[in-house]
């Protein structure tokens, strides 16, 4: 209720004002034990998956919190699970701005970002101030100005070091804001970079005494020879688990809208059903052997449900989050929690 009167204010702003103004907000609620008023938590299932026990099925995908500073203000809102992220190695600015565009008659959002952040170091300080010990995951990128032949050395840079404050990692080759970066899923190239994580992720394993899972997020952009190709990488290499999916290139969903026309990724409801199809054939490829994390256009409970019911495991919503406010996330718990057996 309170989100939807302050989403007028908030959506006659410019998108990424609007977007620091209501993280601070909601971390000075957090901060003085107000929390309560807009978190709609809803029943709670458990979910064990990859070694990790989740609270709940619903998580907080990557690119809300690039820089975990906001942990325990979004957790208070009753998420299963908070990614944060993309980190890359080096603090980088991003793409110049305006870099982000509300599409608001189709429940979508536009931007090319581009993996701003202030660097590694930056978020594992934050990551250690907050009071937050549920599940973890760490968004990892590469600096937008390393070579793509040279990427999988940010990559592993990245995972050295947030291994041992991550509950998971993510790999994140599949924005399209960073130049060339999407070639990292052709074959050969994900092959090399998966190899390469693996071997360190066990390195680590080892010197922590304690296995972090490693999993891959995919674009939505994928043809089926595409898709086939990556889910062998995924098992050839034991990864452990895979996120379907990121932004969407694709305009066809919003021709003719205004800021449709804008560079970027995609995000929303016309994401939806793209991305839920892509867990679907993903199901079909993986049998089973690795769980699917399903993102994409998670705008309201039947969205949720229907990615489950594809085959994935757990959801994340960031978009819908954005339109619809805490109310959708009790929304998707009740709607799981009913769905139980």
């Amino acid at each position: 209720m309170l989100y939807s009167l302050a989403r007028p204010f908030l959506f006659g702003m410019d998108p990424e004002a609007a977007h620091a103004l209501a993280l601070a907000s909601l971390k000075l609620i957090e901060r003085t034990g107000m929390a309560s008023i807009l978190a709609d938590t809803g029943p709670a299932r458990s979910v064990r998956l990859m070694g990790l026990e989740f609270p709940n099925a619903l998580g907080l995908a990557a690119g809300l919190d690039k820089n975990g500073e906001y942990i325990d203000a979004l957790a208070a809102m009753g998420f299963g699970f908070i990614e944060i992220g993309t980190v890359t190695p080096r603090p980088q600015p991003g793409n110049p701005k305006p870099r982000m565009f509300r599409l608001p008659e189709a429940q979508a959002l536009i931007n090319r970002l581009g993996f701003n952040n202030q660097g590694v170091e930056r978020l594992l300080a934050n990551v250690a101030r907050a009071r937050y010990r549920g599940v973890l995951g760490i968004n990892i990128g590469k600096n937008f100005d390393t070579p793509i032949e040279r990427a999988a050395d940010d990559y592993e840079f990245c995972l050295a070091k947030v291994y041992a404050h991550a509950s998971y990692v993510a790999v994140n080759v599949s924005s399209p804001n960073t130049k060339d970066l999407r070639r990292l899923q052709g074959a050969d190239e994900l092959g090399a970079l998966a190899g390469k994580l693996k071997t360190e992720q066990m390195r680590l394993a080892d010197a922590h005494g304690r296995y972090v899972p490693l999993v891959l997020k995919i674009a939505p952009d994928l043809d089926d020879a595409q898709l086939g190709a990556i889910s062998r990488c995924l098992l050839k290499h034991k990864l452990d688990g895979v996120i379907a999916t990121n932004t969407t290139v694709s305009r066809a969903a919003v021709a003719g809208l205004r800021h449709a026309e804008e560079s970027g990724g995609l995000s929303g409801a016309p994401l939806g059903a793209t991305s839920t199809e892509i867990i679907r054939k993903l199901a079909r490829l993986l049998e089973g052997k690795l769980p699917i994390i399903g993102a994409g256009g998670v705008m309201s409970a039947d969205d949720a449900r229907a990615k489950l019911r594809a085959g994935a495991s757990l959801v994340q919503i960031y978009t819908g989050f954005i339109y619809r406010g805490p109310e959708l996330i009790g929304e998707i718990l009740r709607a799981v929690s009913e769905a139980a057996p």
